[in-house]
């Protein structure tokens, strides 16, 4: 579905990115299906066909700030904030972050979470976002 909204039915670099990735059912707890990405970004030509699809999409949008949710996020969107000249900007875990912090709480599939900013880094209101879970 994604790929068909998004102009990308039919696009061969899909299939390379759906293959790299292993399905590791009922980890880290039973009924979830973990996606684990290790050989994506081992692979530099499927990490490079995934950042290009990302920046494709959103270069020239207007997007100022690329958050990156530890730990997935940390990888792909540093350089889809460089490629699209936008700010990087991490979002940890509770705890994680020295000095004043903006939380958010959110649900999972399987409990809740919390993700946290460094205070200041952007002005969060008049800034264009895209984050990358």
């Amino acid at each position: 579905m994604f790929a068909a909204e998004n102009g990308l039915r039919g696009d061969p670099r899909l299939k390379g990115i759906s293959e790299a990735i292993r399905v590791v059912p009922n980890f880290p707890k039973p009924g979830i299906m973990f996606q684990d990405i290790t050989a994506v970004v081992s692979n530099h030509k499927v990490f490079k066909d995934i950042v290009d699809i990302f920046v494709d999409r959103y270069r020239d949008t207007g997007i100022s700030v690329v958050a990156g949710v530890e730990a997935r996020g940390f990888i792909f969107a540093p350089a889809i904030a460089l490629a699209i000249g936008a700010k990087f900007i991490p979002l940890r875990k509770p705890g994680k972050l020295p000095g004043e912090v903006i939380s958010e709480l959110y649900e999972l599939e399987y409990g809740n979470d919390c993700l946290e900013m460094h205070l200041g880094l952007c002005n969060v209101e008049n800034e264009h976002w895209l984050s990358m879970i």
